[in-house]
C-alpha cells in the first residue's frame, strides 16, 4: 500500500513549489493544496488596528495635557494647536504620547497594583495602550505586515487567539521582571505573531521546498527584533513572553493537514490516508498544550505572590538592558 510520504510526494500539485517559502519573495508561505487555495478576508487584525487608533485617541482625550502640564519642569505641549490632543513636551515624552500618570490611569502595566491593588486586568488592558505616536505606528504597520497575511492564511479565529494570549503571555512575564516602572503597547502579542510563524515553520516542515532559507529568514529577524530589545528603555520581557507563548500556540492551533488527507475524496479506492496529521505533528502539539498550561499557571502563581524574577534568574537583567559606555540601565 502506498504510504502518506509517498502520496504527497506523487500527488502534490503542480503549483506547490511556488507556494513555499524561499526568503526571497513573499514573506509567509501561501496554502499548498488546492483544496485550501481559496483565502479567509482579512477583517479581525483591521479591526485590532482601528481599536488601538481609537484607544489612543481616547488616551490623549483624557491625558489634555494643556489643563495638566507642568512647564516650569518640562516646557510647553507639543502641537499645542490640537487643543487637549496636544502631546507632552518631547523632555517627558519623546514618542508624541501622553503622560505616565495618564497611562498609569488607563491601565498600564505595574506589578504594585497588580500584585497588591488586585488590578490582574491590567495584565490585558496594557496591551492596548501605547506611549506615543510613534510607537503606536510602528506597532500597527508591523500588525498589519504580519497579522493579515497570517489570518487569511488561518482564519481570524485561531490568529485572535494566538494575538490575545501572547499579548497576555508577555504581560506575565514583563510583570515578573519589571517591577518598578510601567509598561505598555501591543509588541508581546506582536512577538506572539512571530513566534507562531517560526513553530509554524517546524510543525508543518515536510511542506516546504526550501527549508533552509524559510528557516533563515524567519531566524533573522527573530534575532533582530530581539536583539533591540537590550537597549534601554525597552520591554524585552513583553517580547520574549509573548514571542514563547505564540511558539507553542503555534505548533497547537497551526498545523496543516497532509495532503492525502485533503484530498481522500480523489483518491484511487486502494489509496488510504489513515490520518488527517502527521504523528510528530501531534507529538509536538501535546508537548507544547502542556508546556504552555504548566507556564501560565506557575508564571501566575509567581506574579500573585509578588515573586521577583530576578531572584530565581540573575543574568535575566542581561535580557531586557545590557549596559554600555553609551548608556545606563535603569528600571527606575
Amino acid at each position: 500500500m502506498m504510504s502518506s510520504d509517498d502520496l504527497e510526494r506523487q500527488q502534490r500539485p503542480k503549483n506547490s513549489s511556488n507556494n513555499d517559502t524561499t526568503g526571497t519573495g513573499s514573506s509567509y508561505p501561501t496554502s499548498y493544496s488546492s483544496t485550501e487555495s481559496s483565502y479567509w478576508t482579512s477583517w479581525l487584525v483591521p479591526v485590532f488596528v482601528v481599536a488601538n487608533i481609537v484607544v489612543f485617541v481616547v488616551v490623549m482625550y483624557v491625558n489634555n495635557c494643556r489643563k495638566h502640564i507642568h512647564g516650569r519642569f518640562y516646557g510647553k505641549c507639543v502641537a499645542g494647536f490640537l487643543g487637549r490632543f496636544s502631546f507632552q513636551p518631547l523632555k517627558e515624552n519623546p514618542l508624541f504620547g501622553p503622560s505616565a500618570n495618564t497611562l498609569e490611569k488607563m491601565g498600564a502595566l505595574e506589578w504594585w497594583k497588580i500584585v497588591h491593588g488586585h488590578q490582574g486586568w491590567r495584565l490585558v488592558t496594557a496591551n492596548w495602550l501605547h506611549a506615543g505616536l510613534i510607537h503606536l505606528v510602528v506597532n500597527m504597520l508591523s500588525l498589519v505586515l504580519i497579522g493579515v497575511r497570517l489570518e487569511q492564511q488561518f482564519g481570524f479565529l485561531r490568529i485572535g487567539v494566538i494575538y490575545l494570549l501572547s499579548g497576555f503571555g508577555g504581560s506575565i512575564l514583563s510583570s515578573l521582571f519589571i517591577q518598578k516602572s510601567i509598561s505598555v503597547g501591543a509588541s508581546g502579542a506582536l512577538f506572539g505573531l512571530l513566534g507562531t510563524m517560526l513553530s509554524e515553520l517546524i510543525t508543518n516542515w515536510t511542506i516546504y521546498s526550501n527549508k533552509a532559507a524559510a528557516l533563515l529568514t524567519l531566524i533573522v529577524i527573530v534575532v533582530i527584533n530581539l536583539a533591540v530589545g537590550i537597549l534601554p528603555f525597552v520591554d524585552n520581557f513583553a517580547h520574549i513572553g509573548g514571542f514563547m507563548t505564540g511558539f507553542l500556540l503555534g505548533f497547537i492551533l497551526l498545523p496543516r493537514p497532509q495532503f492525502g488527507w485533503l484530498e481522500r475524496h480523489n483518491l484511487p479506492a486502494g489509496v488510504r490516508v489513515r490520518s488527517k496529521y502527521k504523528v510528530y505533528q501531534y507529538i509536538l502539539g501535546m508537548i507544547a498544550l502542556a508546556a504552555l498550561v504548566a507556564g501560565f499557571t506557575v508564571g501566575l502563581v509567581m506574579l500573585f505572590h509578588g515573586e521577583n524574577g530576578y531572584k530565581h534568574c540573575h543574568w535575566c537583567r542581561y535580557l531586557n538592558c545590557v549596559p554600555t559606555s553609551k548608556w545606563e540601565c535603569n528600571s527606575n
